[in-house]
């Protein structure tokens, strides 16, 4: 797999970026949605194999202090060889020098973090704006 990275906006194909938070699947993000955070993000990488958008992820930081890895979404077609990895290594390398960096995984997808060297926190706290949702899908708990 002969890969390509891009770290700019430059030409981004919002559509395709949603297409595939669809298809990973990380929920339905409108192309407008995914242009915004993706703007307002310090990091951020894109991978491409002849052209198709394979793979991307963010992370918001402030410079020094903290950053936050966020959306990292795989094509289904492209998981399972290393592609995940690859963007996490790719955003840790951008956030490398902050004092801590953070994120949340989809339920069950802890292991493949740990591997990259997170370690569960235990003061982790959320506000999400439809909390039944997130405490039925996991990413919640009441106690």
């Amino acid at each position: 797999m002969a890969l390509s990275w891009q770290y700019d906006l430059d030409g981004v194909d919002w559509e395709a970026l949603s297409a595939l938070y669809q298809a990973a699947p990380l929920g339905d993000k409108s192309a407008a949605h995914l242009q915004k955070v993706f703007s307002n993000s310090m990091f951020r990488c894109f991978a491409y194999e002849a052209g198709q958008l394979l793979a991307a992820g963010r992370a918001l930081a402030d410079g020094g202090d903290c950053a936050y890895l966020c959306d990292i979404a795989v094509l289904p077609s492209h998981q399972g060889r290393g592609l995940g990895k690859q963007v996490v290594r790719q955003l840790l390398a951008a956030t490398q020098g902050h004092r801590k960096v953070i994120l949340y995984a989809v339920p069950g997808r802890e292991d493949f973090y740990r591997q990259l060297g997170f370690l569960r926190m235990q003061t982790a706290m959320a506000i999400f704006d439809n909390p039944q949702l997130q405490l039925e899908r996991g990413y919640l708990s009441e106690d």
